[in-house]
């Protein structure tokens, strides 16, 4: 658990000080848009949950605009062994069955969204719960999955999707009333088929369909480790295919790394991979100075 900050002790004018420092930031960012990925422990740590409502809520105030896609995994761990299923895992992904794809549906787009509007709701915000579904959102097809390590061998994954197109039509309108679209990364196919989409995914196309100025990746790490366990905080492309044939990136930070090294090269101003165990790390991103997480260049 994590214990929240003690700040009655700060005098007023240390306060003033710290708002004043801020307002570059604000103005800086007043009127952009910023999708945030949000899972791992700041979505299972209640006090993380509220300091991630608070900074949404804060950000919306000033005059940014934040999109929320959020995952999931772990509660839809939890469903699945209630069930007497076991998840697997291909190259990161999540093989998704149509039992498996009924679990997914009630736990994104019914418990966790909810969660997360109503702790957006609480903190004074006005969020709106959408599945890919809403305004016809998120086209998908079947994910064709290649081998890492040989092209010539294709693994089925089940109703994972691969994204065909966003249209970001909902999102902006709900931009435009004020409210604080909260995103589940489900998408429909030609036939009305359900697909689970990687979430990292879906931020990032989100990201760059919207132009957003920030895409802010939270995760349980402090960011992109080396070896030797120290923190990268800058990644090139030449330097992200080094760590994925070296092993250092694998698993489930391969499709968050591709994600995010997608949305650079499309135009999304900066790319950022945070560290969500951290108290108000939104903030700390958004409005400070201080290198904060691993920050991914398009070149």
């Amino acid at each position: 658990m994590t214990e929240p900050t003690d700040i009655t002790s700060i005098a007023p004018r240390d306060k003033a000080e710290i708002l004043a420092q801020a307002l570059p930031y604000i103005r800086k960012y007043h009127g952009k848009t910023m999708v945030i990925k949000y899972g791992g422990n700041a979505m299972t740590d209640p006090a993380l949950q509220q300091d991630f409502a608070e900074d949404v809520v804060l950000l919306k105030l000033v005059g940014i605009n934040p999109v929320v896609v959020h995952g999931g995994g772990p509660q839809i761990e939890t469903l699945l062994k209630r069930l007497g299923k076991q998840g697997q895992f291909i190259q990161g992904m999540r093989v998704t069955d149509p039992e498996t794809m009924e679990v997914v549906e009630w736990v994104l787009a019914g418990e966790v969204q909810q969660d997360i509007v109503g702790l957006i709701n609480q903190a004074g915000g006005k969020a709106v719960g959408l599945t890919g579904r809403d305004g016809a959102m998120i086209r998908a097809q079947k994910l064709r999955m290649t081998d890492q390590k040989d092209p010539n061998l294709e693994h089925d994954v089940g109703q994972v999707g691969d994204i065909v197109s966003i249209d970001p039509a909902v999102v902006k309108a709900l931009q435009d009333d004020q409210f604080i679209p909260v995103v589940s990364p489900i998408g429909f196919g030609e036939q009305n088929e359900s697909y689970n989409i990687n979430a990292d995914v879906v931020a990032a196309k989100l990201a760059t369909v919207l132009q957003a100025e920030k895409l802010l990746m939270l995760t349980n790490i402090r960011g992109v480790l080396d070896k030797d366990m120290q923190l990268l905080t800058e990644l090139t492309p030449r330097q992200i295919d080094d760590l994925v044939v070296d092993g250092t990136i694998s698993g489930g930070m391969i499709p968050k790394i591709a994600g995010a090294l997608d949305a650079a090269k499309s135009g999304v101003n900066a790319v950022h991979i945070i560290d969500g165990r951290v108290p108000h790390a939104l903030l700390l991103e958004v409005l400070g100075n201080e290198p904060f997480g691993t920050m991914i260049r398009s070149h």
